[in-house]
């Protein structure tokens, strides 16, 4: 049975369009302008051809000469339109399953109308979504554009997203429920985070922009084409561009802030292209007792940017400047806004690196290739860290310990990030190198990473301690084993620096490290001492690290590279009496607080309403005497 449905113009339609301009003979241009509205897999959806036409038939030749236009089915022109430009009544045969049907609409009609009129044809509801194939079985856009068609040349019609199966959001059930499920449990964990330390944390914030996320990208029709679902094409790319014109390849998904703040970011980055950089900056930028707070993240970035320069990398690599600016701001965008693996920590972390290159001359002992691994390493050792350690991740059961089966899934992350962006032809910094040279890369960054896994700490230095006394650095195996020593130096090279550029790290690790172990007591999970709140205090922590962990690790690097030991090991060996002496101070008030608290709990348990009974000592006897009723008090 065929369905018809007819959509007729409004009479003030008609009307406006019978007094416009193209309709009065008097005002009609001789040349008139076709447009061809091309297949939406176009880039700028639609191609304008402008001809001058003086008759019928040659306007019909004009369309003629368009049989080539892709998506049309066979016997259909590329120009649907009368002759005279009035609105005409068009026709569009389709089939829904084994059914034959047809609609017919005016030319100028909107899209609503149009897509009212097939909705009325398939008794479909408003909230079903309709999809129309061609004869090539090519999606195509339900508007009044639409070309018309020919009863052997039928589209296809499919309802999709049947409205029974969706709640009053655009859900179907089940998903709603789950999202429904995931904000109670939210809610009821914010209570118990509020009810313990009397504030929302950022995390808690954070999983809330995550869940709203989801729930508009499953009530939006263009994330669901996993669903088979169709949403009106708008004929533009939809490849994240950035308006600099950097395409955001990398994959991390970032909050709309974090993404606008890059932004800004990147935008005074660009104005800093063309800033020469002084000479004292330059050789300040080589020294431990650089000042990492005091610069913004566009400056570090610009920054970053001159060590590669200064190292002759950029003119021997051939590394593109604009390629490097591009790599720089897909880093930053990665990194995220955790109290401490943060940008600037992967900007201190790679200072360090940096100037430990110019300390210990490692140019004599490494290819460019070599330094670009130690460089580039540094930069990316901490991409898209959560801010929650491995430990955490294996515990949790997470999606990184699973996928990476429980062996360094973060350390394992930040590499697989790396080489993503890396993988972005705008932003591919190791594009020029020979494929030999681009394993060798990519072989010595993993495992320069991967090293940065503290699980692995004594397993590392102590294979260095094996080859101090016959290192050689004819042996790849050797030199990669002393690079991977640098990064690890660099990676916790806080207390190398001054106490003033030091000492605001340790808070910033603290608050992260709480922020864990919050979460792991709220989840049930074990926590570490030494993230535990109750248990770690400032010099406690450090003093632990520093002579367990710091120490012996930089003394073996000492006793290859002498160079490090007065401006790199000295430094750690003052923090270590600095923190031992604030340690001891806060033990001892400690023992003062206690030591108040049972004199408070003596004295409360003496009553204030009996009176002492007073005693007298005979000078002669020496025996207690019972105090005497006539004694009067000043005596």
């Amino acid at each position: 049975m065929k369905m018809f449905c007819c959509l007729t113009p409004t009479a003030d339609r008609r009307k406006a369009h019978d007094n416009s301009p193209v309709n009065n003979e008097s005002n009609k241009p001789k040349d008139v302008e076709i447009v061809l509205e091309k297949h939406k897999d176009v880039d700028n959806g639609s191609v304008k051809s402008k001809v001058a036409v003086d008759s019928h038939s040659t306007k019909e030749r004009f369309m003629e000469s368009f049989d080539f236009y892709p998506g049309l089915p066979p016997g259909v022109k590329g120009v649907d339109t009368s002759t005279d430009g009035r609105p005409h009544l068009k026709t569009i045969y389709f089939k829904m399953g084994d059914t034959e049907e047809q609609v017919e609409f005016w030319s100028d009609a909107n899209s609503e109308e149009v897509k009212e009129c097939f909705r009325s044809a398939t008794e479909s509801d408003p909230s079903d979504i309709l999809k129309l194939y061609n004869t090539s079985n090519s999606l195509m856009n339900i508007s009044p554009r639409i070309l018309a068609n020919s009863p052997d040349t039928r589209y296809t019609l499919k309802v999709v997203g049947a409205k029974q199966c969706l709640s009053s959001d655009g859900l179907t059930p089940e998903i709603n429920e789950t999202l429904l499920s995931i904000e109670k449990r939210l809610l009821n964990l914010e209570k118990k985070i509020v009810l313990n330390s009397g504030d929302t944390p950022p995390a808690v914030w954070d999983m809330r922009a995550k869940v709203e996320n989801l729930r508009e990208k499953l009530e939006s029709v263009e994330h669901m084409s996993w669903l088979g679902l169709y949403k009106d094409i708008d004929g533009k790319s939809t490849k994240a561009k950035n308006s600099n014109g950097l395409v955001q390849c990398c994959g991390t998904k970032k909050t709309k802030e974090k993404y606008q703040y890059s932004q800004q970011v990147f935008e005074k980055f660009e104005k800093l292209r063309s800033v020469e950089l002084t000479d004292a900056t330059r050789e300040l930028l080589k020294k431990p007792t650089f000042d990492i707070w005091q610069w913004e993240d566009s400056e570090m970035l610009y920054l970053l940017q001159q060590m590669f320069v200064d190292l002759k990398l950029v003119e021997r690599l051939y590394i593109e400047l604009p390629m490097l600016q591009a790599f720089l701001f897909q880093v930053h965008l990665s990194y995220n806004y955790t109290p401490y693996h943060n940008f600037r920590h992967c900007f201190c972390v790679t200072q360090m690196m940096y100037g430990l290159i110019w300390l210990c001359n490692l140019q004599e002992k490494l290819d460019d290739i070599e330094m670009l691994i130690l460089l580039v390493s540094a930069i990316c050792h901490d991409l898209d860290h959560p801010g929650y350690n491995n430990a955490y991740q294996v515990n949790a059961k997470t999606e990184l310990a699973l996928r990476y089966n429980d062996i360094s899934p973060l350390e394992n992350h930040h590499a697989a990030v790396a080489f993503e962006i890396l993988s972005c032809d705008a932003s591919n910094v190791i594009k020029h190198l020979t494929p030999e040279n681009h394993k060798r890369f990519r072989s010595g960054m993993i495992k320069c990473i991967l090293a940065t896994d503290m699980a692995r700490h004594n397993e590392i230095v102590t294979a260095f301690k094996g080859v101090i006394g016959c290192y050689d650095n004819d042996n790849a195996d050797h030199r990669m084993l002393m690079m991977m020593i640098f990064l690890k130096v660099s990676d916790i090279s806080n207390e190398a620096r001054p106490m003033d550029v030091s000492e605001p790290w340790v808070e910033c690790l603290l608050q992260e490290f709480f922020m864990q172990s919050d979460a792991e007591k709220l989840e049930g999970l074990p926590v570490a001492p030494f993230m535990d709140r109750e248990k770690v205090t400032k010099p406690s922590a450090q003093v632990g690290f520093i002579k367990f962990v710091l120490i012996p690790l930089y003394e073996a690097l000492a006793s290859m590279f002498q160079e490090i030991r007065e401006p790199i090991l000295t430094p750690v060996v003052k923090a270590l009496e600095y923190y031992s002496d604030m340690n001891e101070k806060m033990e001892q008030d400690k023992e003062a607080v206690k030591l108040k608290q049972v004199g408070r709990r003596i004295s409360s348990t003496i009553d204030p309403k009996v009176e002492p009974k007073r005693v007298s000592v005979s000078r002669k006897t020496s025996e207690v005497q019972p105090p005497s009723d006539d004694i009067s008090p000043s005596s």
